[in-house]
């Protein structure tokens, strides 16, 4: 069977180890002025050590430089690109034609990735790109299996292929978009979304034979999030997928957290080398169980079993998993020192333009250690908790404060940066 690659973002630095941690063989970055992200925490220095980093473990980086630039952006992308050479990551994530010849000429040993923002939706789109210079065509999502069967099947035999298999779907074709500059002049394509197809909506009918009346349309009091689009989840497919021979299966997210990265990550690697050892016996219930805890949003398989698939959209808006949180990460494990291992708190939950701070973190909660490469996490309950600083022992600590750090007893040996989810 053939090898598969399996893609995570990485929004920042601390994002990409996590994703390397719990089993991504790539990741995706870029700083965020080029790329798709300007609100991502990477910038120069970051994304070399990332680069850095990932070839000493043997890992890849693919660096996204795939906004649609206007004509002074590129004294900036010329830069990049010359950096770009000298640090030489795997690949080069781009879509304007105007910054692909720049890469051509100022980094002529990094391969070409282009980007999904291309919309790259058949063979002939492929053998383009091809004869162009690209090295993997990375694959607009509104195609159907059949369609990527076709390519798969016609395509030239070195031209590698990359599609998204989870994360969120853009209302507009493949990210395409220009309501968010419309509405409030950051530009999609620049990077700064500022995702209005989320937003909830108000409607008004006028009535037919009483012109200036209007009457509205509510789902309830809040409106209706008439362009939300549930997220993509292709993890029943996934054995479809490989046996096509998929060169690249992409996870969706550079903005997302700590704890999505390593819970979505964990599901995909186990579910990828489970097909891979015993095809026979996939089951994707187990997976999609792991998933639901994580989940953002309403999952769709979008268009690639039915292209007249309407379960797509999610028109109350986001559907956290309230059951389960972000809860900590460990910074320092301990067997020894009566077993206080360090652990940094993170239980809190943005919804929207605000933030829901959750109730403390205390004596009798539930966690689960998130353990890489095994699906089921590691249940336990906390039973003391001791206060970072001064050793004392204490009943809770209250969230929201970054780096806020408390001790408590692991009940398994955990390495650094292990994840740990709570279950209320």
């Amino acid at each position: 069977m053939k090898e598969i690659e399996l893609l995570a973002p990485a929004g920042s630095f601390e994002k990409a180890k996590i994703a390397y941690l719990y089993g991504a063989d790539a990741v995706y970055c870029g700083t965020s002025s080029l790329s798709l992200r300007a609100r991502a925490d990477m910038e120069n220095e970051d994304l070399e050590k990332t680069i850095r980093y990932a070839h000493q473990i043997g890992k890849k980086v693919y660096v996204t430089l795939n906004i649609f630039a206007w004509d002074e952006k590129y004294k900036e992308i010329i830069n990049m690109a010359k950096k770009l050479e000298e640090q030489k990551p795997d690949g080069i994530i781009a879509a304007d034609v105007g910054v692909i010849e720049v890469l051509k000429k100022y980094a002529p040993s990094v391969p070409i990735n282009v980007s999904t923002q291309a919309n790259i939706i058949s063979l002939q789109d492929c053998n383009f790109w091809y004869r162009n210079g690209a090295k993997r065509v990375i694959m607009a999502r509104e195609m159907n299996k059949e369609q990527l069967k076709y390519i798969m099947e016609n395509k030239p035999e070195d031209l590698e292929v990359e599609i998204f298999v989870h994360g969120a779907i853009c209302f507009a074709f493949s990210g395409r978009c220009f309501l968010s500059d419309f509405l409030s002049c950051r530009s999609a394509n620049l990077g700064d979304c500022v995702q209005s197809c989320r937003w909830s909506y108000n409607l008004y009918a006028e009535e037919k034979n009483n012109p200036g009346k209007f009457m509205p349309i509510e789902t309830d009091e809040y409106g209706t999030s008439i362009f939300s689009s549930k997220d993509l989840c292709l993890i029943k497919e996934l054995p479809e997928i490989i046996d096509m021979g998929v060169d690249s299966l992409k996870i969706e997210g550079r903005l997302k957290t700590e704890y999505y990265i390593a819970s979505v990550i964990n599901t995909y690697r186990n579910a990828i080398d489970d097909y891979r050892r015993n095809p026979e016996d996939y089951d994707c219930t187990k997976y999609l169980k792991e998933l639901e805890k994580v989940k953002t949003r309403g999952l769709t398989t979008f268009y690639f079993n039915d292209r007249n698939n309407k379960d797509i959209q999610e028109y109350s808006g986001r559907q956290y998993n309230e059951n389960y949180e972000f809860g900590g990460k460990v910074v320092e494990y301990h067997k020894e020192s009566e077993g206080k291992s360090i652990i940094e708190i993170k239980n809190k939950l943005q919804i929207g333009e605000t933030i829901k701070v959750n109730k403390t973190l205390e004596i009798g909660d539930t966690l689960e250690i998130i353990v890489p490469y095994q699906l089921e996490p590691f249940e336990f309950k906390i039973e003391q908790l001791w206060n970072n600083e001064t050793e004392e022992e204490i009943k809770e600590v209250s969230p929201g404060v970054k780096g806020q750090k408390v001790k408590m007893k692991l009940p398994i040996k955990c390495e650094k940066d292990w994840i740990l989810r709570r279950k209320k």
